[in-house]
């Protein structure tokens, strides 16, 4: 089972032809997941060929070849995508969302950092009254290993498994993903470090606790804001499996913004040590470390480190 994206999803690629688009068409490819074109009003009606890897001689396999569309709803009437990631600048984020979900895509992601916060109120918001998923923006996408792949998380770092993973930080969701790949995902979905995001913790604690193969969630926060908090009165009132949880931010300086946008503290408000106390409060184990927080789902599993 898995969260969102299944090996069923068809993917269309907004910004294919780019050098990221292209460079992650080519990952996602890879990992088995069904990209069936790409988005591009100026290269309408051209293809794009991919070489993948072969076998386990190195040699490169059959190139597949991609179609570029005029737009997202001629390729959701060519091929029957249900997904989009989206790879286009800052600029013209908003613009590829608004066509995404005007065209009936259930799932939108959007890779693009630095797009404006009211560009991004506005396609969250309207993506949301049109029952559109929006994961990010700023963010790696989503995996469920063994299945599909949407975005730019390394699949090689994860295999099936019992765990579900949500996670406001990239680098942290690689880290884990590696520190219990013997254990495995269901669903690993990076939603964002952004102050607006269109997936929250809590939609993938509601998605991870109806999801019959999710044995426990892990769930990695940050400073800034009030979302981990708000998590956490979740999980007290809705979520029944074991969650363990890490909050990137301990050593932070006050006041200082953190890399990603929203990650900043004011006062008390927002911090590491105050998130961690609300999820404890809740029944959350939180790790101090990514390692220990790693050890800490072993524990939960009852499994020993490396398997």
């Amino acid at each position: 089972m898995a969260i969102f994206l299944t090996k069923e999803s068809k993917v269309l690629v907004q910004g294919m032809t780019g050098g990221e688009g292209r460079k992650h068409t080519r990952r996602m490819l890879a990992a088995g997941t069904d990209v069936v074109g790409g988005v591009n009003p100026r290269k309408a009606g051209g293809t794009v060929d991919f070489e993948l890897p072969g076998g386990a001689n190195g040699s490169a396999g059959e190139p597949i070849s991609l179609p570029v569309f005029g737009s997202v709803h001629e390729g959701v009437a060519a091929t029957g995508a249900d997904v989009t990631v989206v790879f286009v600048p800052p600029p013209f984020a908003k613009a590829a969302v608004h066509e995404a979900v005007d065209a009936g895509t259930g799932l939108v992601v959007v890779i693009t950092e630095g797009i404006p916060v009211h560009d991004s109120v506005a396609f969250t918001s309207y993506a949301r009254t049109r029952g559109t998923r929006v994961i990010g923006p700023n963010c790696p996408g989503l995996i469920t290993p063994g299945q599909s792949d949407a975005g730019i998380i390394p699949a090689d770092i994860a295999r099936p498994g019992r765990v579900g993973l949500v996670s406001k930080s990239g680098t942290l969701t690689y880290q884990l993903m590696h520190e219990l790949a013997d254990i495995g995902f269901s669903t690993c979905v990076g939603i964002g470090g952004d102050p607006v995001i269109g997936t929250t913790h809590i939609d993938c604690l509601a998605a991870f606790q109806d999801d019959p193969e999710t044995e426990l969630v892990v769930l990695i926060g940050e400073i800034g804001g009030d979302a981990e908090e708000r998590a956490a009165a979740y999980i007290r009132g809705h979520v029944t499996k074991p969650v363990v949880g890490y909050v990137a931010g301990f050593t932070a300086p006050e006041g200082r913004t953190m890399g990603h946008a929203g990650a900043i503290v004011s006062g008390s408000t927002g911090t590491a040590r105050a998130k961690q106390a609300a999820l404890e409060a809740a029944g959350v184990r939180v790790g101090v470390t990514p390692s220990e927080t790693a050890a800490l789902v072993r524990e939960a599993l009852g499994e020993r480190p490396g398997g």
